[in-house]
């Protein structure tokens, strides 16, 4: 035969089971259930602005559920920001290569995706109207210059000449090239555009023969001595980063390594549909082995915190409205009590008002409290069985 405290104990598990069905349809039934349950009742907890009631259990009921209890200690609370990133290009050191002439593009020496360069190396050969007659007036400034005796026209004929090489200049003709134009005294069918900077090309949008126009783009270099990381942390994390922060970055593809970064930008602004926020973090990439596109996890060096009441997280049952523990009375009862909670970390939370040091509270209860569930829907589900 089943004694008292059988039935007591199954009647509890039966509460909590409703309350599991209860949470699911708290989005439609909430708000109509809670007009309907004004009042509560002896042994029911009330997630309202009313009274909370005690909880009372013997050893052996404690021990039937599951009920295990904490020590409240103060100490810093350890924090961390993880988050997982992408390796992309440093965009201040992305060079893009357009032509400022139209032309044709007889010879390319450059011809494929992810070729490496360095900065001054020849990329294509153009034939170019508008290069070759510039040619021909640089030519003829030189001849100029050389025959002109006459103080007033060796003046006009320099400044005719350095108007030629500037003119070539400017279509990013280079010096050397100029400087063998004036030295033959012949102009050429083509002239060569070269490479602004050193890195890889990441972008070719061009082949022999190809008819080229001013503004093209036909190249895009990226040096990738340095990466970046562009990662995304949750909105309650975006007060522990600033920048100048470093963290510690790991990749898949190199197992059991580990690499220094630094925050170099925080984005001004939260993203309404994840609620996050975006970071930037540089990255040294000596031998070039972390690759654009390859993913990264962060792990942001965080300094613990003050000093303060700190509960195992499952501690507290959050109702959306406040946040609850129960603590264990002189007499054994487990009284509810409404904390203001600070910021959580791996299996603990800050307890910033509420608490006192060396309180007991339930840290864990299988069918008595669920540190995630909501205590003010549990409460509605139970009004709502026993009427």
């Amino acid at each position: 035969m089943k004694t008292r405290k059988d039935l007591a104990v199954g009647a509890l598990i039966v509460i909590v089971a409703l309350a599991v069905v209860a949470l699911r349809l708290r989005a439609t039934d909430g708000a109509e259930t809670q007009a309907q349950t004004g009042g509560h009742e002896h042994g029911v907890i009330s997630a309202g602005s009313g009274e909370l009631s005690p909880v009372v259990l013997d050893d052996e009921d404690a021990r039937r559920i599951g009920v295990a209890l904490s020590t409240v200690e103060h100490r810093p609370l350890p924090q961390s920001v993880r988050a997982v990133g992408t390796v992309a290009y440093d965009e201040t050191r992305l060079a893009t290569v357009s032509p400022k002439v139209e032309g044709w593009v007889e010879v390319l020496h450059v011809d494929f995706t992810g070729a490496p360069v360095t900065a001054g190396e020849a990329l294509l050969d153009v034939y170019s109207p508008m290069l070759v007659t510039a040619q021909e007036e640089l030519i003829l400034a030189a001849r100029l210059a050389r025959e002109a005796t006459a103080p007033r026209a060796a003046e006009n004929a320099r400044r005719l000449l350095e108007s030629a090489r500037r003119r070539l200049a400017y279509w990013d003709i280079s010096e050397d090239e100029i400087g063998r134009i004036e030295q033959s005294g012949a102009p050429t069918k083509t002239l060569t555009l070269r490479a602004p900077a050193s890195g890889i090309v990441v972008e070719k949008n061009v082949v022999r023969g190809d008819r080229i126009m001013p503004g093209m783009t036909l190249y895009r270099i990226a040096n990738l001595a340095r990466v970046w990381i562009e990662a995304d942390v949750f909105e309650k994390d975006v007060g522990l980063v600033a920048e100048g922060q470093g963290a510690v970055v790991t990749f898949e593809a190199f197992p059991g390594e580990t690499f220094s970064g630094r925050v170099t930008y925080v984005h001004p602004t939260v993203s309404m549909r994840s609620r996050t926020a975006r970071i930037r973090l540089e990255l040294p990439n000596p031998g070039l082995a972390f690759k654009p596109g390859m993913y990264a996890n962060i792990d942001l060096r965080v300094p613990p915190s003050e000093p303060s009441a700190v509960v195992p997280r499952s501690a507290v049952i959050e109702t959306g409205e406040r946040a609850l523990v129960f603590v264990e009375g002189s007499d054994g009862v487990l009284h509810p009590r409404e904390v203001t909670v600070g910021r959580t970390s791996g299996q603990f939370t800050q307890i910033l008002a509420g608490l006192v040091t060396g309180e007991r509270v339930v840290s864990s209860a299988a069918f008595l409290v669920d540190a995630e569930s909501n205590l003010g829907t549990m409460t509605q589900a139970h009004e709502g069985h026993e009427r």
